[in-house]
């Protein structure tokens, strides 16, 4: 198989038009699906997002949220970027278990720190 410049410009059009090298490969015939990525890095073509990552979350929305994620709103609800935190929320709790250490801390201790702030 050689790269003439009418197999090329093909694979620039099915490139630009967002096919998966396998897909490319299938389309051009006798050449691999390795063969095309190669050849798509030399002539510079732009790469494109993965169909298979996902871009990382900033936490979880109200329409997202499901009950085993943690609940903690991070932000303003008045602001555009408020959200909740949205990582796996500890058995039985409604928080990650760095969120439930903050919610939920022991008796004794909130006591003490009342205390100190009732005697200031």
């Amino acid at each position: 198989m050689s790269w003439t410049d009418e197999r090329v410009e093909r694979l620039k059009t099915l490139w630009g038009q967002g096919m998966s090298a396998s897909e490319i490969a299938d389309a051009l015939g006798d050449v691999s699906r390795n063969a095309v990525i190669g050849k798509a890095h030399r002539l510079g073509l732009s790469g494109r997002p993965s169909p298979i990552k996902k871009k990382p979350t900033r936490g979880a929305t109200i329409l997202n949220l499901t009950e085993r994620m943690c609940k903690w709103p991070i932000g303003d609800p008045k602001d555009a970027d408020f959200h909740f935190c949205g990582k796996t929320s500890s058995p039985g709790l409604p928080y990650c278990a760095e969120h439930a250490a903050i919610a939920y801390q022991p008796a004794s201790k909130k006591r003490n720190e009342d205390r100190k702030a009732g005697a200031a």
